[in-house]
């Protein structure tokens, strides 16, 4: 996908965003669930305008910050390199909120889910598209596995997200787990990416060393 569509795709997602709250807006109560614990049910409260409209305000910020990355980092020529796949986590990442910004509306006019069970299939999602563009990100400055021997070494950088890409897929895949035990939710979307996101960093400094050593 050129950077041109995914322009128009960011749009088009920002778009709907902004449409799912503007017509939620004259449906919902004062006071809107904001945030749900660990069972799934809504724990935390807040203004309804910024319960509506912080997700597209959030989305917004990102969509910018994400194409102006590629313009500062002093090694942009490497973005420019994996641009698709670049591209392709921006989108992923803003349908991510989209889907977030949805089912909160939804829970709010009334329909009952357990929030956390619902969010699942996104995690898994979000975390399986990382692994498959992690491999393919040239060392930058600004977005990847961004430890100080990845950032020193090109070799360190590459092998280290070449691991980091296939640990982030196991890790979306062990999120649809919760499907089947529904109790461990949580864990399986916290549990396999805090694990992973320590192995890569270990992982990162040892190769390093062994490169560097004498």
């Amino acid at each position: 996908m050129s950077t041109k569509k995914s322009m128009i795709a960011v749009g088009i997602i920002l778009l709907a965003a902004l449409a799912a709250s503007l017509y939620a807006y004259p449906l919902l109560p004062a006071m809107i669930a904001s945030h749900w614990g660990i069972d799934g049910q809504a724990n935390g409260y807040m203004d309804k305008f910024w319960g509506v409209f912080l997700f597209p305000l959030i989305m917004l910020i990102c969509a910018v910050l994400f194409f102006v990355i590629p313009k500062i980092d002093p090694l942009r020529e490497n973005i420019a390199g994996s641009r698709k796949y670049y591209d392709g986590l921006i989108i992923i990442f803003l349908l991510f909120f989209l889907y977030m910004h949805c089912i909160t509306i939804s829970w709010n006019l009334g329909y009952r889910f357990n929030f956390t069970e619902a969010l699942s299939p996104a995690f898994a999602l979000l975390w399986f598209s990382m692994g498959m563009a992690l491999p393919h990100i040239k060392r930058n400055w600004l977005i990847g596995i961004r430890t100080p021997w990845t950032l020193s070494d090109d070799h360190v950088w590459d092998a280290t997200h070449k691991l980091g890409g296939r640990l982030f897929e196991i890790s979306g895949a062990l999120v649809l787990g919760g499907f089947l035990f529904p109790e461990a939710t949580l864990w399986l979307v916290l549990c396999p990416i805090i694990i992973s996101a320590i192995i890569v960093i270990m992982y990162s400094y040892f190769l390093y060393e062994k490169q560097h050593r004498g």
